[in-house]
């Protein structure tokens, strides 16, 4: 569909001429002769963009501009005289228009102010999807009661810049939870810094908060700066607080009660503006006692402690984690989405997930790709999760009693188990040769190994 554009002139040749140039450029474009039309045809018609003149009788351009903006406030508007002024062009760009250009037109000034309009409002589109996908990106999943209350936490501490201490396990979703703060805060268009202490070598950990100064040890010729820097306007999350050595946390303390810092190496204080996330799986208050962490942390960051629970702690949310987990595998894979049923979601739900959601990911990404078939059962499960938490019912040893106990897709399992351990050892593990005796691609005799549990070669 062609870009639309409406002209507003109350001269008709101005119309005729400018409809002429802009559909001779690929453009579809419709007419108004004055400001009262003109509103009626982008509310009929939303046009992509529209040029309006100043200088018309009755309802003049300024006043269609401003009705423009307080009813349609997305459409772009590049305003026209043969008599404007500095002081009208301010005017009409302080109340929202997108640029102002000279009759008689030059025919270059006019193509190019429209198309770096039509691009503007592009970008200004791309800009709103991407901050859509951020907030979607960055949102919790779940609405058990306490998801429901970290939410509302986390709507109480984001609007200040207080510093906030996270706890919770490992996996369970502390960074989203600092990033969710960070998007909420009206730092949210300035970066987001993430440091892993615990990753992070304590020998370089204190240069890589803080950066050093030229000499600050052999090979530092030069000043290098630090994530602090990075962070400016925005949040640094220190994800475990507690691996911290006492004189990095010291700094920090520094950092939080001045908003300064000193370079490795330096003494000369830097000012900064960020706001410290912190986070830990540790229980503090031992370390706190052993010395291993300083007081004046502790109570720095004890002002909104923010509790993440465990995910077996909120098993209700399981199926719409799992949904979420097959969505955005589907969207980054292209795969044909799959479902779980209620038996595959009892299955999960009866393990008691240690590594919290970043183990179910894990898992659930693990039996998108080997499960067969687009539905996930129960069966297809106790080989993809981690053993004990979900037993394989097997055929083996079950007589003419207990048939009618065991499904026929069991069953078929089992025989396709069966043949494929047979083969294999027929072959004397030549998976290639067992293979093309099964009528299968390797890639394919590999996935249903590592969905039964056969070993790739010989224990």
């Amino acid at each position: 569909m062609a870009t639309c554009i409406l002209i507003v002139d109350d001269e008709q040749s101005i119309r005729q001429t400018l409809q002429g140039i802009l559909e001779d450029e690929g453009y579809a474009t419709i007419e108004a002769e004055n400001g009262t039309a003109a509103l009626e045809m982008i509310q009929e018609e939303s046009p992509d963009l529209v040029l309006l003149d100043i200088w018309m009788p009755g309802m003049d351009g300024i006043q269609t501009l401003e009705i423009i903006k307080q009813r349609f406030s997305e459409t772009t508007v590049v305003m026209m005289s043969g008599h404007g002024t500095i002081e009208t062009a301010v005017r009409a760009t302080r109340i929202g228009a997108f640029d102002f250009i000279e009759k008689p037109f030059s025919l270059d000034k006019l193509l190019i102010t429209i198309n770096n309009a039509l691009s503007y409002k592009e970008l200004r589109r791309e800009n709103e999807a991407l901050k859509l996908a951020v907030e979607k990106e960055f949102q919790l999943i779940g609405s058990a009661p306490a998801m429901d209350a970290l939410r509302a936490q986390i709507q109480l501490v984001a609007p200040t810049a207080t510093p906030v201490l996270i706890l919770g396990e490992d996996g369970s979703g502390k960074e989203l939870v600092a990033r969710c703060i960070h998007q909420a805060s009206h730092r949210h268009g300035h970066p987001f810094i993430a440091v892993n202490a615990a990753a992070i070598p304590e020998t370089v950990l204190c240069d890589e908060l803080f950066g050093h100064v030229r000499g600050a040890f052999a090979g530092a010729d030069r000043q290098k700066k630090g994530r602090l820097d990075l962070a400016e306007g925005g949040t640094l999350f220190i994800d475990g607080i507690h691996e911290l050595s006492l004189a990095t946390q010291d700094a920090v303390v520094r950092l939080i009660c001045d908003h300064r810092f000193e370079r490795c190496g330096g003494i000369k204080p830097v000012n900064v503006d960020v706001r410290v996330i912190a986070a830990s799986h540790a229980d503090l208050e031992p370390l706190l006692a052993n010395g291993r962490l300083l007081p004046a942390l502790y109570q720095a960051l004890q002002v909104l402690p923010l509790a993440v629970p465990p995910l077996r702690e909120r098993l209700s949310d399981l199926p719409e984690l799992v949904q979420h987990v097959v969505d955005e595998f589907h969207k980054r894979e292209g795969w044909e989405p799959k479902r779980f049923d209620e038996s595959a979601l009892s299955c999960l739900a009866a393990y008691r997930w240690p590594g919290n959601v970043r183990e179910l990911k894990n898992i659930v990404e693990r039996i998108l790709i080997m499960a067969v078939g687009p539905v996930v059962t129960a069966e297809d499960l106790p080989e993809l999760l981690p053993e004990g938490s979900c037993q394989r019912q097997s055929t083996e040893g079950v007589g003419p009693e207990k048939i009618a106990a065991v499904s026929l897709l069991e069953a078929r399992r089992e025989f396709e188990r069966s043949m494929i351990v047979e083969r294999i050892l027929e072959h004397r593990y030549d998976l290639d040769a067992a293979a093309l005796s099964l009528e299968l691609d390797r890639t394919a005799l590999h996935r249903k190994m590592l969905q039964y549990g056969i070993p790739p070669e010989p224990l």
